[in-house]
């Protein structure tokens, strides 16, 4: 059959009844209330019901279905567990969305060599579960654990609360099995250590479903601990406690976490978990050290003595592994402990040098009062990426807006002070215009070519995380390049 013209309306009922010779009518879904479950990732700000949904059981129906949309010029969005929060699984009104939820086996574990080999949906959580019994765990942890799956770690290149150490999702991943947009089955990477040839695993790890699509996963995993000791440290001042951030890690201690909770963030949590946090604090910061019994204790007196030496009122070591577990509870469930005193939240996600925080925090401070909307901080400290929650209505007219000018705002100034506009979420649907800020036009070509040669029809995930030169001239036509001072966007706009 001849490929169909991107001009050219798709036949719904055909491609229906094309791929019910691939699946069974129950793993096709088509009808239009049905379908809007799938309407948007964790970002539900942005909505669009896809055209259809499959939900595949085998790599080879996976196989077949992007063979079939390759020969018929049909895009395709992959999606895990949805949770992610930058409108990266955000369907197309004319696409096929492709749920990889059936695919949540772990295939092999294996304890002697230190490695899983798992099915992309996964969950996170399981794996380290599934590996407790050998005295194994894998280490990237993001908050949503509990529910993301790895084929979206991989996508994003998730990190979470102990990446500070133990590295992203790609410095804990061995080996991917990818469906390519023409429906090839290709494998990257080993289970060896290393690999010749170009690292196409570290270019396929944090490509947002644009350049394949993952079906198998061979990770990483880490002995247990022999201990693990958190302390909770109080400040009566958010950059006070963001450049004690700087201090520890300038003294060569690079903990297992460190975390920073400013005091909004901090009460929301406190009211949600009863994790003992010290509600009048103005920003706790949660720092964890690990290894044997003899390294935990020396480096629990260095951190606190640090900690108090830079300006802590309290450092609070945790007395127990329950206590420990609850202190972390706290920080896990900051974000749906946000959404308790807020009708909605934006979470954005930027990165910037550890030594610029305190200085980012007090800028995001001002910027919250321009475009009063309270921000709740609570971020990964240790790595810089941080996550300022913006707190909004959207029932009040205008105050969407508000708040996606306020986080273009935030990311902005990350690429000011040398940082950049993802930590782990990704480009997405939402950051496309902050592309055209951190990147140049020859930069942003690079990565268009990159992207045509894994994808030459642009079917995987189009319209995603890498902008056309005409979007940034509009951008840069209405003020995107004043943009080097808070508060130019809203002058460039009016």
């Amino acid at each position: 059959m001849a490929s169909r013209s991107p001009d050219k309306p798709i036949d719904k009922q055909q491609l229906v009844a094309q791929l019910r010779t691939i699946l069974s009518s129950a793993s096709i879904i088509h009808e239009t209330e049905a379908l809007r479950p799938y309407e948007c990732d964790g970002l539900s700000a942005y909505r669009q019901i896809p055209l259809v949904v499959v939900l595949p059981e085998t790599e080879a129906q996976v196989l077949k279905i992007m063979q079939l949309c390759h020969r018929r010029n049909i895009p395709v969005v992959a999606r895990g567990a949805a949770t992610g929060l930058s409108g990266g699984a955000l369907p197309l009104a004319d696409g096929v969305l492709l749920s990889l939820a059936k695919f949540n086996r772990i295939l092999d574990l294996d304890p002697l060599d230190r490695s899983a080999r798992v099915q992309p949906g996964v969950r996170n959580l399981a794996i380290s579960e599934a590996a407790a019994g050998h005295g194994l765990y894998y280490a990237p942890d993001p908050s949503s654990q509990i529910a993301c799956t790895i084929g979206g770690n991989v996508a994003e290149n998730s990190g979470g609360v102990h990446c500070l150490k133990y590295g992203l999702t790609v410095h804990n991943i061995l080996q991917l099995k990818v469906v390519m947009a023409d429906g090839e089955l290709v494998t990257i990477g080993s289970e060896a250590l290393d690999t010749a040839g170009y690292d196409l695993l570290a270019l396929m790890t944090g490509s947002e479903g644009m350049l394949g699509i993952v079906t198998e996963v061979t990770v990483r995993l880490l002995p247990t601990p022999q201990r693990a000791q958190v302390m909770l440290a109080a400040f009566d001042d958010v950059e006070t406690a963001a450049d004690a951030v700087g201090a520890l890690i300038a003294a060569g201690i690079i903990p297992a976490g460190l975390e920073m909770m400013d005091g909004l963030a901090l009460r929301a949590a406190e009211d949600f978990v009863h994790a003992g946090y010290p509600t009048d604090a103005a920003a706790i910061l949660l720092c964890e050290v690990d290894g044997t019994n003899e390294e935990v204790s020396a480096a629990t007196m260095r951190v606190r003595k640090l900690l108090l030496a830079q300006g802590a009122r309290e450092v609070r070591t945790a007395k127990t592994e329950a206590e420990r577990i609850t202190f972390w509870k706290g920080r896990k469930n900051a974000f749906p402990a946000v959404g308790r005193i807020a009708p909605d939240y934006y979470c954005m996600d930027g990165t910037v040098p550890r030594k610029r925080l305190g200085e980012v925090l007090t800028t995001i401070s001002g910027l919250s009062e321009r475009y009063q909307l309270p921000v709740a901080n609570v971020f990964h400290a240790g790595d810089g990426n941080l996550h300022p929650l913006i707190l909004y209505d959207a029932n009040q007219p205008g105050e969407l807006q508000r708040a996606e000018d306020l986080g273009a705002d935030i990311l902005e100034l990350c690429v000011r002070v040398g940082g950049t506009i993802t930590g782990e979420h990704g480009v997405g649907h939402e950051k496309m215009q902050q592309m055209c800020v951190q990147f140049s036009a020859a930069e942003l070509n690079q990565f268009r070519a990159l992207k045509a040669a894994f994808d030459p029809q642009a079917l995987l995930n189009p319209g995603k995380a890498i902008p056309l030169p005409r979007h940034c001239s509009e951008y840069r036509s209405l003020g995107g390049e004043l943009l080097t001072r808070p508060g130019a966007r809203q002058e460039a706009s009016n």
